[in-house]
Order: structure tokens, then sequence, then C-alpha cells
């Protein structure tokens, strides 16, 4: 008997972020799947990876923009017919002190992780609505769960999208339109290499410790393309809700843990996981 494929759900998908790490490994497994896949990079040049590539269309998207997201993103659904699967991946860090670090760290991440997001995810359930199917994926995070030190704009942004994912999720029970809170723990991606760093201020040895405990965790991640085959599993059965993705003990045993550990367990855990005396 043929293993099912995602064609038989899904003939559309936009993912944004499509350049590299877990963006680029949902491209890829949407594609082997028959996929018909529009992938935004911010930078045009990261895209020509894709170039010629059957079935994948680039598309170029700031999401520092969000009215200006709103149109690419709407262009490309016309183009497409409608779109039966969104992804909502595009992110970045910015390692840095919230009481050093100006604003603009904050206000530049919530927009770009968290109200672009919402502009293009509420086009694209509109969109499914009418149509009466499809899937929004956010890309959250266990930063969710487990904030990281000295990312604090990351983690707002994030447990900010997944609670709108909860909302729409309630909103929309009942219907074939579905929306996953994907939280992925830590990945073999250049996500840290590619975050910014301001270690300045009078906190410089306590950030060198949490900097170190990332880059080690990172190096013993598992590939994104587990987060992908994580992600294809749901879709398939019709996933709704909270999924996480990532290690055994990032994704599994934390979580089941914290579930039944009092705060103060989990408080002096991540202190002591991150070198903060």
């Amino acid at each position: 008997m043929a293993a099912p494929v995602l064609t038989s759900l899904y003939k559309t998908a936009f993912v944004t972020g499509a350049s590299r790490g877990l963006g680029r490994a949902f491209a890829e497994m949407l594609l082997a799947e028959g996929v018909r896949v529009w992938g935004t990079a911010r930078d045009a040049r990261r895209l020509d990876q894709w170039d010629q590539r059957a079935g994948f269309t680039a598309v170029v998207l700031d999401l520092r923009d969000g009215a200006l997201a709103e149109t690419v993103f709407a262009r490309a659904a016309e183009q497409a017919g409608g779109f039966d699967l969104v992804i909502n991946n595009a992110g970045y860090g910015i390692f840095a002190d919230a009481l050093e670090s100006s604003a603009d760290v904050w206000h530049g991440q919530i927009e770009d992780m968290l109200q672009t997001p919402l502009r293009i995810g509420r086009l694209a359930l509109r969109g499914m609505a009418m149509r009466g199917r499809g899937c929004l994926v956010n890309v959250s995070s266990l930063a969710v769960e487990f904030p990281i030190p000295y990312m604090s704009g990351y983690n707002v942004a994030k447990a900010g999208l997944s609670a709108w994912s909860e909302s729409m999720a309630y909103e929309l029970a009942g219907t074939d339109v579905a929306v996953i809170d994907l939280r992925p723990g830590d990945f073999r991606t250049d996500f840290n290499r590619a975050a910014e760093r301001a270690e300045r201020g009078v906190n410089r040895s306590r950030m060198q410790a949490v900097w170190l405990r990332l880059e080690a965790t990172l190096d013993a991640s598992p590939l994104p393309e587990r987060a992908a085959a994580d992600l294809r599993r749901a879709l398939l059965r019709r996933h709704r809700g909270v999924l996480r993705t990532g290690s055994f003990f990032q994704a599994r045993l934390a979580p089941l843990l914290v579930r039944f550990a009092p705060g103060s367990w989990r408080f002096a855990s991540q202190r002591k996981y991150f070198g903060l005396k």
C-alpha cells in the first residue's frame, strides 16, 4: 500500500524564510511531496539556490514592512489560486541585555516576528475559510515555555504568536481550517551564528555563559529535517494546536516534567542550565 502524500490535502504552500534553516527544510519536504511552494526571503540573492527548481516560486518579502508584506502575499495567493498551506517561519534572534539595549531591538522583533506574521496569517485564514479548507502553521518556539535569557524580544514575539494561534484555533474549531502552533527546540541551523549580539553593559560575563550554553546545545541538536518530518506527519493526520519538535529532552521530557513541577523548580532548573548563579 502506497504511503500517503501531502498533495492529497495540500496542493499549494507559502513558506516564509525558505532560504535556510527550518524554512528550507520545510520547503524541501513539501516539494518532495509534490506540493507547489512559494518561498520567501528578504534578499533575492538568498533564493538563487531555488533557481529553476520545479514547483518552486521565489518571493522577495521583507517582514519589517507589514503593509507591503500583505500586498506581496495577496499577489502570490492570486497567482497560486489560493494557498492550502501557509507556514509563518521567518525569524531571527537578537542576543542583548534588555536593560542596556535600545527599545528598537524589541520593536523590530515584535514587528518582524509577531505583527507581520499575524497580518499574513489573517489573510491566509480568510482565504482558507472562504474555500472551506487549509492549514496555517505558525512557527513559534519552545522559548514560549522555556524563555531564553538575553533574548527577551524573541521570547515576547514568539509567545504572542503562540497566543494568537490558540485564539484562532478556538475561533476555527468545527471547521476544516486548522491552525498549528509549531514549537521547535534547538536545531542544527545557523540561527545562532546569524543572530545579532550586543554584549555590552554590566552583565557581560553572565551573557557569555549563556551564549556558550546556546552554542553547545546547537552543535548537539538534531538536523532541521527532523522538524520537517514531524510537521509532515502532523499535516497528514490533520493535527491542530501545539506541536513540539526537537530533541527528546527538549520537545518531550522537559515539557512533561515542567507540567507536574512547581514554578520554582523550573526557574531554578533554567538558571542552572544557563549557568546563571
